[in-house]
């Protein structure tokens, strides 16, 4: 068999197989990404001992080793990001009252400012819009709009520094 015959044999390979073995590689790694990967990584391995493998019938078994192999070797060489230490961290949990609470200080920050301020911050920041869109949306120039928002975020991190809503002074809270 000459060698583009070879190659025409694997892209068949490849071709028809490649759904059964991403659904292989996919029970050996949960993310989809890295089940493609895998594959990927098998197929470029078992390309130069294609012509080796006398029974083809065989072939997907001789993948799956591969990717079995690949896999085992990916989960060896690791890098281990967790140190062993003698005191145990505080277990801390998220529940995103944090959150809400800044969103809820930041909500009556933005009530001070005038209502084309609150427009520009809006649509700049929340619906992250260009300059030049908030611009056209707003029937402004473009340098109203930079204007507008230069004095609408120093107004807000007035506001926001000197805790006037009854909040404690935060630091970075608009970090704009």
């Amino acid at each position: 068999m000459t060698a583009n015959g070879a190659v025409l044999e694997f892209e068949e390979y490849v071709r028809t197989r490649q759904d059964a073995l991403l659904r292989s590689a996919r029970r050996l790694v949960p993310d989809p990404i890295d089940a493609q990967d895998l594959v990927q990584t098998a197929l470029v391995r078992t390309y130069p001992r294609w012509d080796g493998i006398a029974d083809k019938a065989l072939a997907d078994a001789y993948m799956r080793r591969v990717m079995i192999n690949t896999r085992t070797e990916w989960w060896r060489n690791r890098k281990l990001e967790e140190v062993p230490s003698a005191e145990l961290p505080e277990a801390t949990v998220d529940d995103g009252a944090e959150q809400r609470a800044d969103r809820e200080m930041l909500r009556d920050a933005m009530r001070v400012l005038a209502p084309k301020q609150r427009q520009v911050v809006i649509m700049r920041h929340y619906g992250q819009l260009t300059t030049e869109e908030t611009a056209r949306a707003l029937g402004m120039s473009t340098g109203t709009v930079k204007s507008t928002l230069h004095r609408a975020l120093a107004r807000l991190r007035y506001e926001l520094e000197h805790g006037t809503y009854g909040y404690s002074r935060r630091e970075s809270v608009c970090a704009a």
